[in-house]
């Protein structure tokens, strides 16, 4: 998979992309990551990508030409082209494990108070993180890139994320690990026991409870 980001700040994302299971993918060619400053793409002296807003108000408005500029650089027909932004439909796990088969994702990075409406002509889709408005849309790219890379094949051990909350619209089961007692707190005996298929029946009854405490909307939904 080929992921370019247009942003602003292309040094937001160093860390993001020099730690962790992220800089594996990278250094094992599972993912390659391209960050596109479109900065750089405008065509005024001060390199100026913002503008005032036509009709007045608070705020920069980004402008298209230097953004869509950037854009075409790196489309291709084969391009899926999300805008950040918090008006777009929420991002979930049904969308990561959707887009992990996309060979080449461009994701575009707003900042200031808007971008001007007409960049939405050249877009596929929109997605938000949440129901909030950040700086920029730096850090919902870098969510959305790690819940996309952590599925890609050889990213992680297949095992290790099918039973993710989520996964199958319930939270996930609780899990613990050594020592199996702390502080008067101990390891339910079932999972010492080495009974597997206790184990698996107790797991996906965890996960329902969970589910129903924690997030009932998921069992409502499915």
């Amino acid at each position: 998979m080929k992921i370019d980001i247009l942003t602003l700040f292309p040094h937001m994302f160093e860390n993001f992309l020099n730690e962790s299971i992220i800089k594996r993918a990278i250094n094992n060619h599972l993912v390659e990551i391209n960050l596109i400053d479109f900065r750089e793409f405008s065509k005024l002296s001060n390199n100026q990508v913002d503008d005032t807003p036509y009709g007045g108000g608070g705020g920069m408005v980004l402008r298209c030409e230097p953004l869509i500029d950037a854009l075409d650089s790196v489309k291709t027909p084969s391009s899926k082209v999300i805008l950040m932004c918090p008006q777009g439909k929420t991002f979930t796990q049904k969308k990561a494990l959707e887009l992990k088969d996309v060979k080449h994702l461009i994701l575009i990075c707003g900042h200031y108070e808007g971008f001007d409406e007409r960049i939405r002509n050249f877009v596929d889709e929109e997605i938000s993180i949440g129901d909030y408005v950040l700086t920029g849309g730096e850090l919902p790219a870098m969510v959305i890139s790690d819940a996309i890379i952590r599925l890609l094949p050889k990213v992680i051990n297949e095992s290790s994320y099918l039973n993710d909350s989520f996964m199958n619209d319930m939270l996930d089961y609780p899990t613990y690990t050594k020592p199996p007692v702390f502080r008067g707190l101990k390891v339910p005996d079932v999972l010492l026991s080495g009974n597997h298929k206790e184990i698996k029946k107790w797991r996906e009854e965890k996960a329902l409870e969970n589910t129903q405490k924690r997030r009932k909307d998921l069992l409502e939904k499915k």
